[in-house]
């Protein structure tokens, strides 16, 4: 399988602007996404015209994890407008729901922008819901595990990237709150209410807002330091 670029820079983006204005077959995008290079990859993903077959949808969720940032933004893109416009790739879409929840915290937040929306989407489905939910509790877990396990030695970034993961989980609860079992619900947003970051503890008030579940926590977070925090409720 031939993965990586072309020989040097100007011919890889020579041959990628070749591609972007060239007009492809369905079948020749199937196999530029299956067996292509980074730039084959990423035009295929973008031209991806419908999604028909579950070897269709396979063809693009296999490009959602686990490859180059740029084919899986361009894979994000493709599938949360096809999920969009069609019924039926919506339905062959809810067969990955750990795939949709591993990239829901991508290291690029445009693609875990739009998988969440995607699954916020795909919510529809009862079994796709509780397994992405699943996963998505399983992500905060860790995340607070290693939050708490951290101390002042060790480097910023491995600290952030824990908070970036929280951030798109919380944002994802804010669509999957409901199906969250209520005794797993608040202990999350008891534990992120506290969470010196203040995003963490604005996306934890926005879930909070949707429940009239958690008064002492509706309470708490109106009356945080932070403006943002606070602004939540005013806005609500």
């Amino acid at each position: 399988m031939n993965t990586g670029f072309y020989e040097d820079l100007d011919t890889n983006f020579e041959q990628a602007l070749l591609l972007a204005n060239k007009t492809f077959s369905h079948k020749e995008l199937v196999d530029m996404l299956k067996c292509g290079n980074i730039p084959q990859k990423q035009i295929a993903s973008l031209k991806f015209d419908y999604v028909k077959t579950k070897d269709d949808a396979g063809c693009l969720i296999n490009n959602l994890t686990g490859c180059d940032g740029k084919i899986r933004e361009a894979a994000a893109l493709t599938i949360n407008r096809l999920i969009k416009e069609s019924e039926e790739a919506a339905d062959l879409f809810c067969s990955y729901p750990k795939i949709f929840a591993d990239a829901t915290i991508d290291i690029n937040a445009n693609i875990c922008r739009l998988n969440v929306e995607s699954a916020c989407i795909l919510k529809y489905d009862n079994d796709f819901a509780i397994k992405y939910s699943e996963a998505i509790i399983s992500f905060i877990s860790e995340a607070f595990k290693e939050l708490d396990s951290f101390v002042f030695r060790d480097k910023k970034y491995v600290i952030n990237k824990q908070l970036f993961k929280l951030y798109w989980c919380l944002e994802t609860l804010k669509n999957y709150y409901d199906i969250i079992r209520p005794d797993i619900l608040s202990d999350i947003l008891t534990k992120a209410s506290g969470v010196q970051e203040y995003t963490i503890r604005e996306k934890t008030a926005e879930i909070v807002c949707r429940s009239d579940k958690f008064p002492n926590l509706k309470e708490k977070l109106m009356n945080d330091e932070n403006y943002y925090v606070k602004a939540v409720f005013l806005n609500h």
